[in-house]
């Protein structure tokens, strides 16, 4: 079971249910003569699931990176809002993001194959270690203590994952849903406070849409944390998600609550390709 403790240092004293945690503005983004966002705003709130949905090619991994700062937008701003305060994106190295409380699953596994589960878990942790690399090359005193600390935290995301029996083969040698958890695992070993999943469930069986579907509400719900979801299956968009923004060509055309969404004639037009007769 996820504990308190879990929850990243930089949001223990987290945010108000409903607070703006991420705000997004007026986001462009161009790739020479492509533009991939065009004047992308949403809001997510503490404490939600925010799913991002739209057509192939609409530009929801586009926004993803720009927040986790693998892009950098030409206009626009993204502010990450903790405790101590609001924390402009727009700007920051990947890393000093992840910092303040930002991890992220991608869409194709980015994972170390020949690494092992455990392994590629504790990586997840490489952000909350302190030991300069003198000691931790000495295994006793503080470098033990820490790598211990951190284990416990790896641990429980184990369980929470149901991982138990592959936590020391390596990822490589796992089946494709196995490999999706290690990577969500991963995420969640970083302690987010606002986690980026992009297509967590792309390629799988209905049976395994259900389990990891489960394992992001059960974080979101034991460990506090605001996701931000892209996913192409409705169903799954619809039974989990608080409030669903629609992108389309890189324009955002609609943003609300599931129900709202889903009769919006212009979201039906974007998948449908037509008009949806009263």
């Amino acid at each position: 079971m996820i504990t308190r403790s879990y929850r990243h240092p930089l949001n223990s004293s987290r945010l108000e249910p409903g607070e703006p945690l991420l705000e997004v503005s007026d986001i462009r983004l161009r790739f020479g003569g492509i533009t991939a966002l065009d004047e992308v705003s949403l809001s997510v709130r503490q404490g939600t699931v925010h799913a991002v949905i739209g057509p192939n090619g609409a530009g929801k991994s586009s926004l993803l990176n720009c927040i986790s700062g693998l892009y950098r937008p030409q206009d626009g701003t993204i502010v990450v809002h903790t405790p101590a305060g609001a924390h402009d994106l727009t700007r920051r190295k990947p890393h000093r993001i992840a910092q303040l409380g930002v991890a992220r699953s991608f869409q194709n596994i980015e994972l170390f194959r020949h690494l092992t589960v455990l392994e590629n878990l504790m990586l997840g942790r490489h952000i909350h270690m302190r030991n300069r690399l003198t000691r931790s090359l000495v295994w006793f005193g503080p470098a033990r203590r820490q790598e211990l600390a951190h284990r416990e935290l790896v641990e429980e995301v184990i369980d929470l994952l149901q991982i138990q029996s592959v936590r020391h083969k390596p990822v490589g040698a796992l089946a494709y849903g196995f490999q999706k958890r290690v990577e969500l695992g991963r995420a969640l070993c970083m302690q987010p406070a606002l986690l980026l999943l992009d297509e967590p469930m792309a390629g799988m069986n209905a049976e395994e849409k259900e389990d990891m579907a489960r394992f992001v509400l059960d974080a979101h719900e034991l460990a506090g944390v605001t996701v931000v979801l892209i996913e192409h299956d409705m169903n799954v968009v619809m039974d989990i998600s608080d409030r669903v923004s629609v992108l389309d060509f890189g324009r955002l055309i609609a943003d609300g609550a599931p129900e709202q969404v889903s009769t919006d004639p212009d979201v039906a037009k974007a998948y449908l390709g037509e008009e949806v007769q009263a």
